[in-house]
């Protein structure tokens, strides 16, 4: 399952010490965050997923994608 993959990137790039590698786990995450995205679009658009639902869902990726970009930049 993709959307696991971003908890866990999430949680073992905090258990990295140097800044890089942290750096590259959190991006991993927001990547994978896009692609969950881009299933959620597939999904909305293919089997007309109700719209408010893929209105929160969307709107919470935007709130996390958002956040991870703040991790990402702060280790630069």
């Amino acid at each position: 399952m993709e959307s696991l993959t971003i908890p866990l990137n999430i949680a073992e790039g905090s258990a990295k010490f140097s800044k890089p590698d942290r750096r590259n786990y959190f991006t991993t995450a927001r990547g994978s965050l896009f692609e969950c995205m881009a299933i959620l679009e597939s999904i909305h658009a293919e089997w007309e997923l109700e719209a408010t639902t893929y209105m929160e869902l969307t709107s919470l990726g935007e709130e996390l994608s958002k956040m991870l970009y703040a991790m990402v930049k702060n280790l630069q």
